[in-house]
């Protein structure tokens, strides 16, 4: 499986809600369609979880979660993407806001 990203993100996102925390992903979002996604798929699992309005992929053999996209793609839906998936001498280049997606739904910065 890979990812291409469009652009390098302006900034990424770190939440605290069940999933996320679990994952300890830093998600940074591009327009739904814009990163090109090889490998999907076939090579992938995904998970539906809550409000059923987006889908967690993980790689069918590492296991580990690589984005999440909307179950549906309207014009102006968004595409998550875990950069801890890239190189983390880039990844650190990124600024990263916090965000309380477990109780106030508010920036925590």
């Amino acid at each position: 499986m890979r990812l291409t990203l469009p652009s390098k993100p302006d900034t990424s996102l770190r939440c605290n809600c069940s999933i996320c925390r679990r994952l300890g992903a830093q998600w940074a979002y591009f327009e739904f369609g814009s990163v090109r996604v090889e490998g999907h798929p076939a090579h992938t699992v995904d998970y539906i979880q809550g409000d059923k309005t987006l889908r967690t992929i993980r790689c069918k053999t590492c296991g580990v979660v690589t984005h999440w996209e909307p179950l549906d793609g309207k014009s102006g839906a968004r595409h998550g993407v875990n950069l801890n998936n890239f190189d983390p001498e880039w990844v650190q280049t990124v600024p990263v806001r916090r965000f309380d997606g477990a109780d106030s739904w508010t920036f925590l910065d």
